[in-house]
């Protein structure tokens, strides 16, 4: 399996659990090239679209921005996956998906905290890299923060400003003021990226304190 296939596998718990009973219409925000859970949510009978610029050129996708995208109306609910810290204004984005959702609408998000991964949790995620794993994205944060010479925290502040990203807490906050918040966990985030690591080996990791939990699971709804 891919990274991207392990992620996904690993979060459909979640997202089936969180949703309304099929056949509920779902959008998917950043979908990615994989389709994300789109596949799997009409194989359990939902009407499900996803949105991405990078999506599949496929039907029930619609490759444009989510912040450009004609929106159905009525929509059961909205799930985004990893794809809010990167988009250019986070709250208008979470606008929008409120706008569209049905009274009583549910939102699921999985996202990532960057601000918690301190060096402690960098230096068990490098450890654990395959020997063929050089082209990923943990690797090359690796090798520029070896090459910068400077402390974790600073490389890692300067490598998210550069990229844009919002703090996870930002987003948790944006997601607070403008839904009814139904769930907010902490969890592994790193292992589809890891040789030989599971889920549960990371979060082993988190319980015994030996690194830090920076996946958000943060459920909602719009009352």
């Amino acid at each position: 399996m891919t990274p991207g296939e392990r992620w996904l596998a690993a979060t459909w718990t979640l997202v089936r659990t969180r949703l309304p009973a099929a056949p509920a219409r779902v959008v998917e925000v950043g979908c990615g090239p994989l389709g994300g859970f789109v596949p799997m949510l009409r194989s359990n009978g939902y009407d499900a679209v996803g949105i991405d610029p990078q999506a599949p050129d496929e039907a029930h996708y619609r490759r444009i921005e989510f912040e450009r995208a004609e929106l159905p109306q009525q929509v059961d609910a909205v799930v985004a996956s990893t794809s809010l810290h990167h988009v250019g204004n986070p709250a208008q984005v979470i606008d929008r998906i409120t706008s569209t959702l049905t009274s009583g609408g549910t939102v699921v998000v999985v996202e990532w905290a960057w601000e918690k991964f301190d060096e402690h949790t960098a230096e068990w995620c490098f450890e654990r890299l395959g020997p063929d794993d050089q082209a990923g994205w943990l690797p090359r944060r690796r090798d520029e923060w070896l090459a910068s010479g400077k402390e974790w925290a600073s490389y890692l502040r300067d490598w998210a400003e550069r990229e844009g990203l919002h703090a996870g807490e930002v987003l948790v906050r944006l997601l607070d003021e403008r839904l009814e918040r139904q769930l907010l966990k902490h969890g592994p985030y790193f292992f589809p990226d890891l040789a030989d690591t599971t889920d549960a080996d990371e979060q082993a990791a988190i319980d015994g304190g030996e690194i830090r939990a920076t996946r958000i699971d943060w459920v909602g709804a719009l009352l």
